[in-house]
């Protein structure tokens, strides 16, 4: 009998999306499991918001396919590109390209139906489910009655067990305020945002200001309503968009807040963001705060010595504008159910470092650094512009550039001007020099005739 085939016991704390996916697989890997949460099923579905929009890519997907999970992608709507416009200073015009996703999909899907579908899977499959608020104590005797116990109550809860990463923690305060708003009204056709490229409604739209932040539009699947549309919104510290998003306390306060914030500034897309109604049966249906990018040491010991490891953001807390939460989250909940299944060992904390470790060099240190460039740091700031002109000229390089989202892994190794162009080289086959050459700001970007499109349909 292997291990797997024994009653080798797990705790899972935390029943988020990332929480009950490991206990789900680690149920399916032969381990006598139980999932705790503060709340019951019922209050983790319509009790509380989303955590984000969750955007996954292909290789998130393959994850959750690799437990035997629904990855929902024959249920929610498929982003097939991202369309981005760029304004710099004074709010000019400049960059405008769409990238293809080759090869992969992209699904945005409401954390609050993952979590609660496979919590009844959960159940139905014989995992115990435990509704009790765990503190650091009772945490303590949790680890000690089982084998492997994992954490994954988000940023706050028991993440005080784990130290902040000196190394790899860049920042020491949130870099963008967030607003997020799930909306209908609005389909998926070539008529909807048809003024950013011809895939209309299957790319999402993301519009980047540098002196007020960033905003997104894609396809996305509500718990209630189903497929829909979200809005992610990010405010630079101390811009006018801070304090449009400070402003909103409820669904259809956020929604005024989004439509005007698209009349003043992103008009470009405004007939598509009129359409669009908020969701009054959800009042959850949005959510404002802001995100302090954070990597943690990922073992930590409970009071009597027992070893635990954290999952998620627990683990590891992304800034939200390139997509590397959720997905991460996912991945390293596969990698370690997979590397637990083959296991003969005891799971002690040199175990769950190594496992850390290899999750950090395979997938986090490499979503971390992508999630800055897309932040715009400084550090990164004439990459990013070789990066963006590059792919306002290069279709092969924008498709590779929003590859970005789905594989960071490319970017690690990505550390000067110098390396932004040999990769470029790499990926398109001509001089990037000759290519950036080429590039023209754009002057104007083309505006939404979607209503006209309406009204002739």
């Amino acid at each position: 009998m292997t291990k797997a085939d024994s009653t080798r016991t797990a705790a899972v704390v935390g029943a988020g999306q990332t929480g009950v996916t490991a206990a789900l697989g680690l149920l399916g890997a032969g381990f006598d499991v139980t999932l705790y949460s503060d709340r019951d099923q019922r209050g983790l579905r319509d009790d509380v918001p989303a955590t984000g929009t969750a955007l996954g890519f292909g290789e998130a997907q393959a994850a959750e396919a690799a437990l035997g999970l629904d990855t929902y992608i024959d249920r929610a709507p498929n982003h097939t590109g991202l369309s981005v416009r760029i304004a710099g200073e004074e709010n000019a015009e400049l960059i405008a390209f769409d990238g293809d996703f080759e090869g992969y999909v992209g699904i945005a899907v409401d954390t609050r139906l993952k979590a609660d579908e496979r919590l009844t899977a959960f159940l139905e499959r014989g995992g115990r489910f435990v509704v009790d608020a765990v503190t650091l104590d009772t945490l303590d005797g949790i680890a000690g009655s089982h084998d492997l116990t994992l954490v994954a109550t988000g940023r706050g809860g028991l993440s005080e067990l784990f130290p902040i990463d000196p190394e790899r923690t860049v920042y020491d305060a949130p870099q963008r305020g967030v607003l997020t708003i799930t909306v209908t009204g609005l389909g998926y056709g070539p008529e909807v945002f048809a003024h950013r490229g011809p895939a209309g409604g299957a790319h999402s739209g993301f519009s980047i200001f540098a002196e007020q932040g960033e905003a997104w539009w894609g396809p996305y699947l509500h718990k209630d309503a189903g497929p829909t549309w979200a809005f992610l919104g990010w405010a630079r510290p101390g811009s006018d968009w801070e304090k449009r998003f400070a402003a909103a306390d409820s669904a259809e306060s956020a929604h005024r807040v989004v439509q005007q914030l698209y009349r003043d500034y992103i008009e470009w897309d405004l007939p598509e963001v009129l359409a669009t109604r908020h969701i009054p049966e959800d009042p959850h249906s949005w959510l404002k705060g802001a995100v302090r990018p954070v990597v943690r040491i990922g073992v930590g010991e409970t009071s009597s010595g027992h070893p635990v490891a954290a999952i998620g953001d627990t683990a590891v807390a992304y800034d939200p504008i390139a997509g590397q939460g959720a997905q991460s989250g996912l991945i390293q909940v596969q990698r370690l159910v997979a590397a637990a299944a083959g296991h003969d060992g005891p799971f002690d904390a040199d175990w769950l470092r190594a496992r850390y470790a290899e999750f950090l060099a395979a997938r986090s240190d490499a979503a971390a650094k992508a999630t800055r460039l897309f932040l715009s740091d400084p550090e990164f700031g004439d990459i990013g512009n070789q990066f963006f002109a590059t792919a306002a000229v290069d279709s092969g390089f924008a498709a590779a550039l929003v590859g970005l989202l789905h594989r960071p892994q490319p970017f690690l190794e990505i550390d000067s001007v110098e390396d932004a162009a040999a990769y470029i080289t790499g990926v398109t086959g001509e001089d990037a020099a000759e290519l950036l050459g080429r590039f023209q700001p754009a002057g104007r970007f083309e505006r939404s005739r979607y209503d006209a499109a309406i009204a002739r349909a």
